[in-house]
């Protein structure tokens, strides 16, 4: 088994790419699972971590982990306070809007009660189309198949938020198995080697909890998808592995904090 890659790295704190497929803790709905992010990376660095955030277990990128409970709890609050940047990569069916926010209300779904019992919360996401494709199949009903590469940037935490929003704007994420569409994903899978939910965490900024700096951190795709970005055409909009660590006062973006 490879080991994570880390992308940074304190005395307070750790960054890692989570990889695809990989839950990040223990969970009710996973009991047969026996692989997690959380233990894996605290045998790779033989100390304890404690979870900061969370990526839905199909999804791959950059994740951040304190190493005591008091760093993790700051970090927490400044997710739940809108003080961390989040940028996404996602690979959707369609040409999606050149830019646009998507500001549908979503039920929170936890497992526990029915979704008609849980009320409906609100839930922003900025949507920004980079690039876009046109294949000469029939995927579907159209003799044409038309797909676009988004970068999307949650401004509020709902679970599935990314996924559900897009979904619902009518671009379904590619190998999204619960809200996408089938044909589109094994399209995917057969032709490109691709059978994964096409969402990646590329991109993480936040104060740091015990240093008057702020962490930028830009997160590589995995082979997958870097391997589907270069079939596309779309090698340019690849990131990199790379941290910035400038005083809180600067780089800070004018997008609306998360």
């Amino acid at each position: 088994m490879l080991p994570l890659t880390i992308l940074y790295q304190d005395d307070d704190l750790v960054a890692v790419h989570k990889p695809a497929g990989l839950l990040v803790h223990r969970s009710q709905l996973a009991r047969g699972e026996r692989e997690f992010l959380l233990q894996r990376l605290r045998n790779q660095l033989n100390r304890r971590v404690y979870p900061v955030h969370r990526l839905d277990r199909p999804t791959s990128g950059v994740m951040v982990f304190g190493f005591s409970s008091e760093v993790a709890a700051r970090l927490s609050a400044s997710f739940s306070e809108r003080q961390v940047e989040k940028r996404y990569l996602a690979v959707v069916r369609g040409v999606a809007p050149e830019q646009e926010r998507l500001d549908y209300p979503l039920r929170e779904e936890d497992g526990t009660r029915p979704k008609a019992q849980m009320p409906a919360m609100p839930a922003m996401t900025d949507i920004r189309r980079l690039d876009s494709v046109e294949l000469p199949v029939q995927v579907d009903r159209y003799p044409v198949a038309r797909y676009s590469l988004v970068e999307a940037r949650p401004l509020t935490g709902r679970r599935h938020q990314i996924r559900r929003h897009l979904s619902r704007r009518g671009y379904p994420i590619i190998g999204d198995a619960k809200h996408g569409k089938s044909i589109h994903n094994r399209f995917f899978a057969e032709r490109f080697a691709a059978p994964r939910l096409l969402l990646a965490a590329t991109w993480l900024a936040f104060d740091h909890p015990q240093q008057a700096k702020r962490v930028q951190l830009s997160c590589a795709l995995d082979d997958t998808m870097t391997a589907l970005f270069e079939h596309l055409g779309w090698a340019g909009h690849l990131p990199l592995d790379s941290v910035r660590t400038p005083p809180c006062s600067e780089g800070r973006s004018s997008i609306s904090p998360v």
